[in-house]
């Protein structure tokens, strides 16, 4: 009778096919991305500091849905979806925006608002009275 002994695979010798994308490229993109959101501010000019947190903001946005959300590999409609979704959204803060960013308009007050700058400004007086405060 033959004895039965456990076979032992042969190890692969062909690496798996690997179509994603490199996990370390990518945190070395997001750490380079760290890098100029934490620089921009430093150089002090509005300009510079706007456009390094947006431009940021944008790349990070694109990689995490390219790689980690995969719209790539999505059927078509997903992204249009999503674009659609972008595009409504961005109308919805531009529409409000007017509203929202004023403290009166036509026929309306926004008596609130105008409370909180008035208590906001008044501590910043007081805090600046400090003896000891600092002074820019």
């Amino acid at each position: 009778m033959a004895e039965l002994t456990p076979s032992v695979a042969a190890p692969a010798t062909a690496a798996p096919a690997h179509h994603g994308p490199s996990y370390v490229k990518t945190w070395g993109i997001l750490l380079g991305l760290l890098v100029v959101s934490v620089v921009g501010p430093m150089l002090e000019i509005r300009v510079v500091t706007l456009l390094t947190a947006f431009g940021v903001a944008l790349v990070k946005a694109y990689i995490v849905a390219k790689y980690f959300m995969h719209i790539d590999v999505e059927k078509r409609y997903v992204t249009y979806l999503l674009f659609t979704m972008v595009v409504l959204m961005g109308l919805m803060v531009a529409a409000v925006s007017p509203d929202v960013l004023k403290h009166d308009g036509h026929r309306w007050e926004n008596r609130a608002a105008k409370r909180s700058v008035v208590r906001g400004e008044n501590s910043a007086k007081a805090a600046a009275a400090l003896p000891g405060a600092v002074h820019h």
